[in-house]
């Protein structure tokens, strides 16, 4: 059975041709209430020969398939998801999606409630969900109705495959540098408390120090520009003598840098700073920003065709990081 070339096929001619009500035709393609097996097969049937659903998401719905990825991050605020980090994730994600017909979306997990991941799992337009800034927190309450299609960027669990850089590496890298042009005394502006995986560059540092006998002297921080000026200024004040500064993060050092040159301390000449991440403005500071790289696009990538792939990877899968040394330290 065809409609007429001049119109679109309507709910009526699909439920005529099913040979179901109206009602349980209009059930089965939004997926709410009951209908039986037969009709469900019977009305996906009539929807792909009358092209009653002409986009290919709508079409995955009908069948019960999910049509977006949600790329759920974890913070104390909604302002995690302003942080051109995340920005980047849902980039390449996108790029994972857009050709298999799945969009993606960005949805906030509040640390201190998360049963935004069980709204996630019930959602039948999900086809899947990466989990971005993920803590133990955030690992337990993943339900097990996700199992098979989720993935973490971060820590995770073995039942949830997390893919992330080598900081410890590349924190290593860099420090081992600033030891190496002769940099003594060096302070760390650490990331949030509360995410596993900012403490682990923490941990490289306090070993590192340790090894070389050298003082170790960390300031908190936040991944943000404003936490480093802050922090800049705590570090000069606390040990006047400090002669570089590690930020977990580029933002991080492009706020100590900035808080330094309100000193009228001189980079690197008096305080060598050097960063992580290697995003773009780096190359393009003045002085350029010494840094590791991150390869947040490739790791994104590997996370979202993880999910869409439904297949089993392994637990943990960890990226390098290199060394990017430029004139700030």
């Amino acid at each position: 059975m065809t409609t007429a070339a001049h119109r679109s096929a309507t709910l009526d001619d699909v439920a005529r041709a099913a040979g179901v009500s109206r009602s349980t035709a209009s059930r089965v393609i939004a997926g709410t209430g009951f209908a039986s097996p037969q009709a469900r097969k019977q009305v996906i049937a009539a929807v792909d020969q009358l092209g009653y659903v002409p986009n290919q998401a709508a079409r995955a719905l009908v069948r019960g398939r999910g049509v977006r990825l949600v790329v759920a991050v974890a913070g104390t605020s909604e302002a995690v998801l302003d942080d051109p980090y995340v920005h980047r994730v849902v980039g390449s994600a996108a790029r994972v999606c857009g050709p298999a017909g799945v969009g993606v979306a960005l949805h906030w997990l509040p640390l201190g409630d998360l049963t935004g991941l069980d709204q996630l799992a019930r959602d039948r337009s999900v086809c899947g969900v990466v989990l971005v800034n993920t803590t133990e927190d955030v690992l337990n309450a993943v339900p097990g109705s996700l199992r098979g299609r989720v993935a973490s960027i971060g820590i995770g669990s073995a039942t949830v495959p997390s893919f992330d850089v080598d900081n410890t590496a590349g924190a290593g890298e860099v420090l081992r540098h600033l030891y190496a042009t002769g940099r003594r005394r060096i302070a760390m502006v650490a990331g949030p408390h509360w995410l596993p995986c900012s403490r682990r560059p923490v941990q490289a540092y306090r070993s590192l120090m340790r090894q070389a006998g050298l003082p170790e002297r960390v300031v908190p921080g936040d991944f943000t520009a404003a936490r480093g000026r802050v922090a800049a200024g705590e570090a000069l004040r606390r040990w006047p003598d400090v002669d570089a500064i590690y930020a977990i993060s580029d933002e991080t050092a492009l706020g100590v840098m900035a808080a330094l040159r309100d000193e009228g301390v001189r980079v690197p000449g008096d305080v060598s700073v050097a960063g992580f991440d290697d995003i773009p403005l780096a190359a393009m500071t003045a002085p350029a920003l010494t840094t590791a790289s991150h390869p947040v696009g490739t790791i994104a990538t590997a996370a979202a065709t993880a999910v869409l792939a439904g297949r089993p990877a392994a637990p943990l899968t960890l990226f390098p990081s290199a060394l990017v040394a430029r004139v700030s330290a």
